[in-house]
């Protein structure tokens, strides 16, 4: 081998170690709240009819850091076909950004390990730790049937929970007998909010009910001996 050539040889041994460094993209420091949303999230609608996964990485993405969402999700929310980023600074709130940086979705923290945010033409968006969301609620036409309003064992009243659109929600049929603590609620409508079934009374607030197994739920908040509605 030439000297020059020796030389070249022995010049190119010496930069490839400063060459490889360069071409490492080293891992951005992040802050506390950043740290906590690294992983897999549920990424959802109010009612939680419509639920897909997102997933926030550590890996730098201009404007902010790397976020993927699973496939279903741009069907079912638009707006993140444009996101390219988030950006979570602490004591502030979760931006999902565009390719420009500019925040398309905004988050805050409601509760611990639930984000929402309310966006137009989409209504409130939420965010929960997928490890702790929990299947996604039952939908109205799997709930919907005959139940019996009972509260110590003892059957108060029938209801037909129809899956028939009423107003907001669906149809309700109080059949008789039905005891006065019941047919005095005049119940017209009922709806699912997120995993609880609501009865809806022609006045006043609605009955809210969570789910005990796959036939029986709860009146919330729970009383010494709270009204169930089970299924027939």
């Amino acid at each position: 081998m030439t000297l020059p050539r020796r030389a070249a040889c022995i010049a190119a041994l010496l930069l490839w170690p400063a060459l490889g460094f360069a071409q490492q993209q080293p891992a951005p420091a992040l802050n506390e709240s950043a740290r906590g949303m690294v992983g897999n999230w549920e990424f959802s609608n109010a009612d939680r009819d419509r639920t897909c996964t997102v997933t926030f990485k550590a890996e730098r993405a201009a404007p902010g850091l790397k976020v993927e969402f699973d496939a279903k999700c741009a069907e079912l929310f638009p707006v993140v076909r444009d996101v390219v980023a988030w950006r979570f600074q602490d004591n502030d709130n979760l931006f999902l950004l565009d390719r420009a940086g500019k925040p398309l979705v905004e988050f805050s923290e409601v509760e611990s390990g639930i984000f929402e945010a309310p966006t137009p033409g989409l209504g409130v968006l939420f965010l929960q730790n997928a490890a702790d969301a929990g299947p996604a609620p039952r939908q109205p036409d799997e709930v919907a049937g005959d139940y019996a309003v009972m509260r110590g064992g003892k059957i108060l009243c029938s209801l037909a929970l129809s899956a028939d659109s009423a107003a907001d929600g669906f149809a309700v049929t109080v059949r008789t007998p039905c005891d006065a603590s019941v047919a005095r609620q005049n119940f017209n409508q009922w709806r699912m909010d997120r995993a609880e079934i609501l009865l809806v009374p022609a006045r006043g607030n609605p009955w809210r009910f969570e789910a005990v197994d796959e036939k029986t739920w709860r009146r919330v908040p729970e009383g010494a001996n709270p009204f169930t509605l089970v299924r027939q």
